[in-house]
């Protein structure tokens, strides 16, 4: 059977379904080709698909398939593609007449959100590709009954009923003369009050005339629709409707502002995920602070975390949010200090559309949305600036924000961690930070030790970061020998635990053995221990070494097993050290 009779129409049908399922869309008739497509199947059109391919299968069972595992399903053993696959899913619904496909529509997709598309309601999309491949087979037929069609019609009004984005179809002047029960339900109308309307009505600043002279449309547009019933906060999808190279009207489609940003926290839960076991650190002063952390995980509270630059303060705040009830929601962090002042409130807050000159047309959605129903992480918060800080004051005391150049309050649902490395009370007594923000933000402190006051740690430390950078670099060191370990534990580590990691990187990037050495350290470590120091005296050895045991116990004294952390920094057994500690009449 010739389906290319009426390929036109096939390809107007291709069209409509991707614009309602969003992926590519392409249908071969029963000669295998590829006689209509959308996206990057436009340009394959007259192309020839394998018959050992997904589309035959299907095309000689007169069944549909959904194949959510591309190359490993059954369906695929034949296939001449299998193994080098790029596709991530794929819909096959042949198009059938008397029980005989006459052709195939398929919907491919090659992402995440594509495949969650055609995978998140199976039983919809198959009644929705049978109606459209009945329509083709309509179509196909030239079945003119007029009866016959306003059931198919109907058919399909019903199939669109059931899409949950609202739609709504306009003629070339914008106004309505299709809708979905879904746009009714989201904007809180009645029947009447969108019928024989104009889409401007719900849509403020919306132009015809300039989508339908952009032929891609466009693409989740921020907007805001009011009655007297409610307020809709919401996006919109705009494409142009084209027959025969005619320009004949609009088709839209609703997403609520929620669903959207649900979607967007999907996605940003790819983010690293950290609990408090995997932050490195067994001193008395680190178990404490986790200790802390853990508490203040099972709160909404907020919290400021203050420490040195390179001590680990955004490894805490991601372990309170993953510890916590919010840990299936987004953590979004910024740094107050990275983001030019004048930017700094549309990242945090967004901005309405034409909020100032080069505002994107449809506004902006700000971080504190974005992180709904989760955690935001605002570093650097000692350089956030003063008239900042009193919008950050009302979303702490009412949980509202106010985008820029907007006129309402839109609530919010987040828990916000500060962080900081300067000392807040001492920017509150020079004016710079207010007194009632930092109140507000230090409810639960927390306070990350430097690096040299937590020097037992060091050797844990140096382990996993020897064992991060033989990894990222291919390398294989076992360890550092004993004099590098002394220079380590007698630095000052102003950079802390980061400063450590950089010297560990380029220490195995250097080392040529299984051993790191002090030819393998960077000259600014070598060269700091070499200013620090002193004038050389003669000591007999027995003097030295019991002033190095002492010293050593004394270091590693809070660990929980203080004597084998001493005896493997040293050098030698646990039974060496303990006969050592009676020879020299070591008290400990």
């Amino acid at each position: 059977m010739e389906l290319k009779k009426i390929y036109e129409d096939v390809q107007k049908i291709s069209e409509a379904i991707s614009s309602v399922i969003e992926v590519d869309v392409t249908i071969v008739d029963d000669h295998m080709e590829r006689i209509a497509g959308t996206g990057r199947y436009r340009e394959q059109i007259g192309e020839f698909v394998d018959d050992k391919s997904a589309f035959g299968y299907s095309m000689r069972k007169s069944k549909p398939y959904i194949i959510e595992d591309p190359g490993k399903n059954f369906v695929c053993d034949e296939c001449t593609k299998r193994g080098t696959c790029t596709e991530s899913a794929e819909v096959c619904c042949p198009i059938l007449i008397n029980e005989q496909a006459i052709g195939v529509i398929g919907l491919i997709a090659f992402d995440k959100n594509q495949k969650h598309r055609i995978c998140h309601n199976q039983s919809n999309l198959l009644y929705f590709l049978r109606k459209m491949a009945e329509l083709i087979s309509s179509k196909y037929l030239e079945i003119s009954k007029s009866e016959e069609n306003k059931m198919l019609l109907k058919e399909i009004e019903v199939v669109l009923d059931s899409v949950e984005r609202g739609i709504i179809a306009t003629d070339s002047l914008g106004n309505i003369i299709h809708y979905n029960k879904s746009i009714v339900k989201l904007l809180g109308l009645k029947t009447d009050e969108i019928e024989n309307t104009s889409i401007d009505k719900f849509i403020e600043d919306v132009s015809i005339a300039d989508i339908l002279k952009c032929k891609q449309g466009i693409k989740n547009k921020e907007f805001i629709y009011k009655n007297n019933k409610k307020t809709f906060r919401g996006y919109y999808d705009a494409k142009p409707i084209c027959i025969d190279t005619r320009n004949c009207g609009m088709l839209f489609t609703f997403t609520n502002s929620k669903d959207m940003l649900n979607m967007v926290n999907k996605i940003s839960m790819g983010t690293l995920t950290i609990k408090i076991d995997d932050i490195k650190g067994q001193s008395g002063c680190m178990t404490k602070v986790k200790e802390q952390a853990l508490k203040a995980a099972q709160s909404n509270s907020t919290v400021l975390i203050q420490g040195e630059s390179g001590t680990g303060k955004e490894l805490f705040a991601r372990a309170i949010h993953f510890h916590s009830d919010r840990a299936n929601r987004p953590f979004i962090a910024i740094n107050c200090a990275a983001i030019p002042e004048q930017l700094l409130e549309s990242e945090l807050f967004g901005y309405e559309s034409g909020a100032f000159t080069g505002a994107r047309r449809g506004g902006k959605t700000g971080k504190f949305e974005l992180a709904r129903k989760g955690t935001i992480f605002l570093d650097e918060i000692g350089d956030m600036p003063l008239h900042l800080q009193v919008k950050l004051l009302r979303v702490l005391q009412e949980k509202v924000i106010e985008k820029v150049g907007g006129e309402d309050y839109i609530p919010v649902d987040i828990r916000v961690i500060a962080a900081t490395n300067r000392q807040l009370a001492e920017r509150v007594e020079e004016g710079s930070f207010r007194s009632d923000l930092y109140y507000r933000l230090n409810v639960i402190p927390l306070n990350i030790p430097p690096l040299r006051n937590r020097k037992d740690d060091l050797i844990e430390l140096v382990e996993y970061g020897i064992d991060k950078f033989n990894e990222k670099l291919g390398k294989n060191i076992e360890s550092v020998d004993r004099e590098v370990m002394k220079l380590f534990i007698n630095s000052k580590w102003e950079g802390n635990v980061r400063e450590l990691e950089n010297v560990l990187e380029y220490a195995i990037n250097m080392s040529h053995g299984s051993v790191i050495t002090l030819q393998d350290l960077p000259n600014s470590l070598k060269i700091g221990k070499k200013e620090n120091s002193v004038e050389f005296i003669p000591r007999l050895l027995s003097e030295v070494e019991k002033e190095n045991i002492v010293k050593t116990i004394e270091i590693y004294k809070d660990c929980s097993k203080p004597m084998d952390q001493a005896a493997k920094v040293l050098g030698i057994s646990r039974a060496t050290l303990y006969r050592k500690i009676k020879q020299y009449k070591i008290k400990i």
